[in-house]
């Protein structure tokens, strides 16, 4: 006698169908249930309403006016000097910094890592006068450097760099410490191993792991150093040509001529927009 299985009969149909099942089924997974997509829509237009409002309200017929103004550019190319300049002084000191914190225990570690992100908490204009404490004339360190070396930070284009990497640092030391947490540490003991020193390791291996992490971390450190206000008012004070950056001529400016203002933040908004889409998918590999 020849058994049947009661599945049989409906296996043809099963395959012949499965095409649209599948459809009906990728419909219903990527459909978005209304109570997120209601805030998401809201969250979106709070987010794009103020980018709006400034390309609406932007004084176009007035731009080339604007961008001929003898501090214009200064202010854009130090804003440009100053903020990759801080990025390579996090790179130099950030990326130690987290290989510390992802590879070593020991105690404190805890501690130094609520440290490391302070900044990224703290109001612009306290760590402003953080570093005045520190590295003015009359500072802890700057003392030092003024007697011994003859430096002197605040008020000069190097104070620009040093505020803009103190709020920039964090961002690059937390997105190499994630990608040093997620990286498989077998490989470094592998080449340990293999006669290769630490350093060495760290150099021939474990760099190229985390570069997409290192590249990440450093585009979102040169945005937070583009855009750095508060620290740098307090610390390096705006003088034109010296310490004057974009965002502090935007300040200035929207206090005699908002037009002026408007015109001023839409350049520095598309310089911004220009860079991170230019860089996210080459360095981040996201989509381009």
């Amino acid at each position: 006698m020849t058994r049947t299985d009661p599945g049989s009969a409906a296996g043809p149909d099963l395959l012949v169908n499965a095409p649209a099942t599948r459809r009906r089924v990728g419909r219903r997974a990527g459909a978005v249930p209304v109570a997120l997509l209601l805030p998401a829509v809201i969250g979106l237009a709070f987010l794009v309403l103020p980018l709006l409002g400034l390309l609406v309200r932007a004084p176009w017929s007035s731009m080339t006016t604007v961008l001929r103004d003898g501090t214009v550019l200064p202010a854009l190319r130090l804003s440009l000097l100053t903020a990759t300049a801080a990025t390579g002084v996090s790179l130099l000191l950030g990326v130690p910094i987290a290989w510390v914190l992802a590879r070593t225990r020991f105690p404190g570690l805890r501690l130094l890592r609520t440290l490391v992100t302070v900044p990224l908490v703290m109001p612009p204009v306290v760590g402003g006068v953080a570093l005045l404490l520190a590295f003015g004339r009359n500072g802890l360190l700057g003392r030092w450097l003024d007697s011994a070396f003859g430096i002197t930070l605040p008020f000069t284009t190097a104070g620009v760099v040093v505020a803009e990497a103190f709020v920039a640092m964090p961002f690059l030391i937390l997105s190499v410490e994630g990608a040093l947490s997620a990286a498989d540490s077998r490989y470094e003991e592998a080449a340990a191993t293999l006669g290769a020193s630490r350093f060495t390791a760290f150099r021939r291996v474990t760099l190229p792991l985390v570069a997409p992490g290192i590249a990440a971390g450093s585009v979102l450190a040169w945005a937070r150093a583009l855009g750095e206000f508060g620290a740098t008012i307090t610390f390096a004070g705006n003088f034109p040509g010296t310490t004057q950056t974009m965002p502090l001529a935007v300040y200035l400016a929207l206090q005699d001529d908002p037009a002026t203002a408007i015109a001023l933040s839409l350049v520095l908004l598309l310089v911004s927009v220009l860079v991170l889409v230019g860089l996210r998918g080459r360095w981040t590999g996201g989509p381009a």
